[in-house]
């Protein structure tokens, strides 16, 4: 999710060299990395070890590899031949599931529908099993739409007017913590990638402009729903070049500059210092509509200092190595301890999949990584789906059960002398922003023993 929107940045802004590079640099990185979630079979696994497959994994990762084939980049020896074998036998082998069935989700049919978009997309459409999902009565809006993509990549793009002539382009809001991981707005940007495919730009207009706001707005988003939005607003803006020649000027205080560029994003670098009125005017010479956008950022000293508890319950104890608890404000130094998290599902919402628990420590600890360190933890816990241990924080994955609990357990070690901030710690579900917990950070010591 956070290379696939890369491969178009050069398409719709003006990009200098470094920024090139850097560009370049991430996105082969992150083939690089992909590579390594193929198993055997073909399929991807949604973390690097595990041994199964998962089915949209599969399809969104290939997508980026074939799009970013299509951009000049080389792909891992045997990954595509491999991939698409995958597809293939598991487009012939899929079946719509009765609703009556325990494990029914209602974007199974998208799942099967975003991979025979894939194979079409790779020049190897599974036509038979695309003209099976179309006899289908009980497809799902979303469905409809990506098989239509698939027909329109396959060479016929009749049918896919066809089967997409009297859709609605609105989606019911909804989130989903498994299967497609899919939302609402991340199910619009496919049907306007769909639509822009079909050449139907005047009729995706109303969609683009919703896309569009939700990308602008306040409100969340998970990784997959933004970068498809990003993905579908960058191939409706790059695909057509929608604007002419962007003329314009700003002033920021220091006299009128001017500004054009034949792409369809001009962005630019404000780089204020000192004292500022706070004014920043954009006047448009072009004779299309300029939509100017101003973006602030900046990073807080301490982060948010409140508690919070929302469909999730999250303790934290610091505990030396005894298994006591302790205070961590003021530590000798060289005192080794652990940092003990203990979440909790309330059983209000069902299971929960895709949990993300985000610890990071002050600068003056050094995280022990048990794996690298050559030892075994007495005091591990329960074991993640997946954990990345870096310099100064840990992410944990996992899946929680309602009305269970997991304990996870950091061995830290007080390293170096001085006054640090412990950050917020955070914990989330990756698909659904209503479950999170987190507690607020503050000020710890780490100081010379005997002081």
């Amino acid at each position: 999710s956070g290379v696939f929107p890369q491969l178009y940045l050069n398409d719709i802004f003006d990009l200098k060299y470094e920024k090139k590079q850097k560009i370049q640099s991430n996105i082969e990185n992150g083939i690089k990395r992909l590579g390594n979630f193929q198993r055997p079979n073909g399929g991807l696994s949604y973390w690097i070890g595990e041994n199964t497959a998962n089915d949209w994994g599969t399809s969104y990762a290939g997508h980026f590899m074939l799009e970013a084939e299509k951009k000049g980049y080389t792909l891992p020896i045997g990954f595509k031949n491999n991939w698409i074998k995958y597809q293939k036998k598991s487009a012939r082998n899929w079946s719509p599931a009765s609703k009556n069935n325990k494990y029914y989700y209602k974007s199974q049919d998208l799942v099967q529908a975003y991979r025979l978009y894939t194979l079409a997309l790779a020049k190897k459409p599974a036509l038979g099993a695309m003209n099976r999902m179309r006899e289908q009565t009980s497809l799902s809006l979303q469905a409809k739409w990506r098989l239509a993509a698939a027909y329109v990549l396959a060479g016929q793009p009749e049918v896919a007017k066809k089967l997409t002539s009297n859709l609605t382009t609105a989606v019911s809001p909804y989130s989903e913590l498994s299967y497609s991981y899919g939302s609402s707005f991340r199910d619009e940007a496919m049907i306007l990638e769909t639509m822009s495919l079909m050449n139907q730009r005047s009729k995706a207009v109303s969609v683009m402009k919703k896309v569009s706001e939700a990308l602008t707005s306040s409100r969340w988003m998970s990784t997959q729903t933004t970068a498809y939005c990003l993905i579908a607003m960058s191939k409706f803006a790059g695909d057509n070049a929608t604007s002419k020649e962007l003329k314009f000027t700003y002033n920021m205080g220091k006299g009128n500059i001017s500004g054009a560029t034949k792409k369809a994003v001009a962005q630019i670098n404000m780089n204020l210092k000192g004292k500022s009125d706070g004014k920043v005017s954009v006047k448009n010479n072009g004779s299309g509509i300029l939509y100017a956008r101003l973006t602030l950022e900046g990073v807080p000293e301490t982060g948010d200092q409140t508690s919070a508890s929302n469909n999730l319950n999250m303790n934290i104890r610091y505990l030396n190595m005894k298994g006591s608890e302790i205070d961590v404000t003021q530590l000798d130094q060289g005192t080794d301890f652990i940092a003990e998290v203990k979440i909790t599902n309330p059983g209000i919402m069902g299971h929960y999949k895709e949990m993300a628990l985000t610890h990071i420590f002050p600068s003056g600890w050094e995280i022990h990584n048990t794996r690298m360190d050559g030892f075994n933890n007495v005091h591990s816990a329960d074991i993640p789906t997946y954990q990345n241990i870096r310099d100064d924080r840990v992410y944990t994955y996992f899946d929680l059960y309602k009305r269970k609990t997991k304990t996870f357990r950091i061995l830290l070690n007080a390293a170096y002398l001085g006054r640090y901030y412990l950050p917020t710690v955070y914990c989330e579900a990756m698909y659904d922003n209503k479950i999170n917990a987190r507690k607020p950070g503050k000020w710890v010591e780490v100081t010379k023993p005997g002081e």
